[in-house]
């Protein structure tokens, strides 16, 4: 027999804790059990399946600064997901360009006034 469960949003508080250069993300998910909390991070987005008894939590968030997934860290307590994430260095992945002395002569051209 297949379980239908009415799909809804969780309560959701997103903020930027610029002290601590982190986004700080909070679901209320009471009821959900952790075993069954999917929670997947991206550079780009937060997304969230939690099944609780006849209910399951669902989130996707679009991020507005990259975060780094690999270093997430989230604990669930009371019915509350926290998840904070370090924001990713915007040239972190910046590659140095060498630049080339051209063959011509840049002409400056004076205006008289």
């Amino acid at each position: 027999m297949h379980e239908t469960r009415i799909r809804v949003a969780p309560n959701t508080v997103a903020y930027a804790d610029e002290e601590k250069n982190k986004l700080v993300v909070e679901f209320a998910i009471p009821g959900a059990p952790t075993e069954t909390i999917d929670l997947k991070l991206l550079p780009d987005s937060v997304h969230l399946t939690a099944p609780a008894k006849d209910i399951e939590y669902v989130a996707s968030l679009a991020l507005a600064w990259p975060v780094k997934p690999g270093k997430a860290k989230a604990i669930y307590e009371h019915g509350l997901l926290r998840i904070e994430v370090p924001f990713k260095d915007p040239m972190e992945d910046a590659v140095k360009v060498a630049i080339e002395v051209g063959g011509a002569e840049a002409k400056i051209k004076r205006i008289e006034a």
